[in-house]
């Protein structure tokens, strides 16, 4: 009798210490779940907040370098002018620059889909084609024939640009944009390609994107 109460009370211990084990080894699960989960919101947390990092420096850089409205692209020799007028007028305009390089102007534009003018236009209708991000080149009478038709064959082939004779302007060549412009000798300078890559649609453009077609033409 002695014996079979023994054996029942060493079941009992084994029973007794194998649920311990298993409470045990249940409690171990669950603060390793507890931990695993703890452990990825952390690294979520330290990701979405590495990114946010990253895009607030990458938009600071951007700013470092990116000429805004009324401020020069690196081109030696571009003068700039700010807080431009951009109201509408129906009468000519009195420009402080020459060629114009933006305020009051017209509220039709002039063609600028790679256009190329053989006559001078309208300041007030070519300066509203600034105003949509086109480069507009004028040249005088000293222009050399060959440095016409280099541009000429720039212009014909880019969107956004324009072409006309203007023999008041002081130099041979004259590049604007608006809020910026560069007087020139000649069409080989490289400064010609760097103006038009900063400028076409550049980030001085108050209406980036805006029609250069179905405006005025002659």
């Amino acid at each position: 009798m002695a014996a079979k109460k023994n054996k029942k009370s060493a079941a009992v211990g084994r029973r007794a210490k194998i649920e311990e084990a298993r409470r045990r080894e249940r409690a171990r699960d669950r603060r390793n779940r507890l931990l695993t989960i703890v452990a990825s919101v952390a690294i979520v947390v330290a990701l979405v907040i590495g990114g946010a990092f990253i895009v607030a420096s990458s938009d600071d850089g951007d700013g470092d370098n990116t000429a805004q409205p009324g401020e020069p692209a690196d081109i030696t020799g571009v003068e700039t002018w700010s807080d431009l007028s951009r109201t509408h007028v129906e009468t000519a305009v009195d420009y402080p620059m020459n060629p114009p390089a933006g305020g009051e102007h017209s509220q039709i534009w002039m063609n600028c889909d790679a256009d190329v003018y053989e006559e001078e236009i309208p300041n007030e209708n070519a300066v509203h084609s600034l105003e949509h991000g086109a480069v507009w080149v004028t040249y005088n009478e000293s222009a050399a024939e060959a440095d016409l038709e280099t541009l000429s064959e720039r212009v014909s082939s880019t969107s956004y640009s324009l072409m006309s004779p203007k023999n008041d302007q002081e130099s041979p060549i004259t590049l604007t944009a608006w809020g910026a412009q560069l007087q020139l000798d000649t069409a080989d300078d490289p400064r010609v390609g760097e103006f038009f890559d900063a400028y076409v649609q550049g980030p001085q453009t108050p209406e980036p994107g805006a029609a250069c077609t179905g405006g005025m033409d002659q």
